[in-house]
């Protein structure tokens, strides 16, 4: 269904479709604009939320990749954030103390802290991403299966390629069937 909050894409030729010339200072530009734009407009409401319960953005990405990835190694989770160590500390000293994140002891690596969330920490994540489901969804719909596939290869694109291979292992975890350990490492 979609949803009746959200426009739909607009019908004008001109402002919903590249330029064949797309490598324009202006379809470049327009491309920026809209990807602020959008991610502004669709992260909104769980920043209203986040703000609610004192976190900001950077609680909300580790709560994230948390859920998507259970288990996932503070040293993963700093990579995937590309934040300092010092900047992480901070956020997972936050969420811990909250009791929305836990850590353990690495099986194979004791040095190793492996996350997961609490069941307070899984519902709030819930409730963020539901947030921006809803939104994501209508723009999916609207835009259909082939567009999707074009906004995953340009926004793919836009990740240096020594750092695709993490987002990609992102999701195959996120694929596999439930039960099955991550590959130590």
């Amino acid at each position: 269904m979609v949803d009746a909050s959200v426009p739909p894409l607009a019908t004008d030729p001109g402002l919903s479709r590249a330029s064949p010339l797309f490598l324009r200072e202006a379809e470049i530009r327009r491309g920026i604009e809209l990807i602020y734009f959008g991610y502004a407009s669709m992260i909104r409401e769980a920043d209203a939320l986040l703000t609610s319960q004192g976190l900001g953005r950077a609680h909300h990405r580790a709560l994230y990749f948390i859920a998507r990835q259970p288990g996932l190694a503070v040293s993963d989770l700093l990579r995937l954030l590309a934040i300092t160590k010092q900047s992480l500390s901070r956020v997972l000293a936050d969420l811990v103390a909250r009791g929305l994140v836990a850590q353990q002891i690495g099986t194979f690596d004791r040095r190793q802290r492996l996350l997961s969330l609490t069941a307070e920490g899984a519902a709030l994540e819930a409730q963020l991403f539901e947030a921006i489901r809803a939104r994501m969804a209508s723009a999916y719909q609207a835009a259909g299966q082939q567009a999707v596939s074009g906004f995953w290869a340009v926004l793919s694109g836009l990740i240096p390629p020594a750092e695709r291979a993490l987002v990609d292992e992102l999701d195959r975890a996120a694929r596999r069937p439930a039960g099955l350990e991550r590959a130590a490492g």
